[in-house]
């Protein structure tokens, strides 16, 4: 999918992603006057545990829950001016305007990674499970693009896709939406998962350590989810949260850009389903 591509007052670049079948013209200007963005964060190396920390205190200064009226993740609409110049969107992808990441590294302090948001609807009191599967098919293929781009990037490590949902975890806009973080280094727990799969396929004559932990879920059964003809949604038996679910494809593969159309839409899906069945048991 090729998005749409604009640029908003402060000089980031936003990112439209229209279903399918939806034919929408270039995206209208950015009519806020902002001043340049903070700083770049931090990137400082602990000794202690050998592992790299980012600091960024810039954004103690960050939009705190807003309400509705307020939020800058909606379209713009009339005189309320917000981070999407448009009045109306699909899916739409920005660096994220108090980033984590870029972060300053190395004697030369040269700004390394990335800190994107990807909001998923333009209705704010959406939210993943809710949302259509056509929308389903626009976010995955905004992924898609995002970590095939972010990846190419020589100064990128890892690329992590993720959705903090709830004030406990420290979500600070309720509209729909997740990131995207570009990493200068593999944190920490990849690194250890790496490692194992890597040490397990050296002593298994090259076997994949996460394909022979799926097939293992299946023949016991006990901790399946869903099972899809493309992916599975499963509790991992050393699961290390109270509430905790694997969505993976049956077929191995490297990374999102490796799935075939079918497959990304079912585990899409299964993300989805997951996501209502955890919804409705806390609520």
């Amino acid at each position: 999918m090729r998005p749409r591509r604009g640029r908003l007052a402060d000089g980031r670049t936003i990112l439209y992603f229209d279903d399918a079948g939806v034919t929408r013209g270039e995206p209208p200007a950015d009519r806020r006057r902002l001043e340049p963005g903070p700083p770049p964060a931090e990137l400082r190396h602990d000794a202690l545990l050998d592992e790299w920390v980012i600091l960024a205190a810039h954004r103690q200064g960050r939009t705190f829950l807003p309400p509705a009226s307020q939020c800058p993740l909606c379209p713009s609409r009339g005189d309320a001016l917000t981070e999407v110049p448009a009045d109306d969107y699909d899916v739409v992808v920005f660096e994220n305007r108090f980033p984590s990441l870029p972060a300053a590294s190395g004697s030369d302090g040269r700004p390394v990674g990335r800190a994107e948001v990807v909001c998923y609807s333009s209705d704010h009191e959406a939210s993943f499970p809710t949302l259509p599967d056509e929308r389903l098919d626009t976010i995955a293929a905004a992924w898609v693009e995002r970590s095939v781009a972010l990846s190419a990037d020589p100064g990128t490590a890892a690329v992590f896709v993720f959705e903090n949902r709830g004030e406990e975890i420290g979500v600070t806009l309720h509209h729909p939406h997740g990131q995207i973080y570009a990493y200068p280094f593999v944190p920490p727990r990849l690194e250890r998962m790496l490692v194992a799969a890597q040490r397990h396929r050296d002593a298994a004559d090259g076997a994949c350590l996460a394909c022979e932990l799926l097939a293992k879920e299946l023949r016991e059964g006990r901790r399946i989810l869903v099972a899809g003809s493309a992916a599975v949604a499963y509790v991992p038996q050393a699961a290390r949260w109270p509430y905790e679910v694997h969505v993976v494809p049956r077929r191995h593969v490297g990374q999102l850009a490796d799935l075939e159309t079918t497959e990304l839409a079912e585990m899409v899906r299964l993300h989805a389903d997951a996501l209502a069945r955890l919804d409705q048991l806390f609520e």
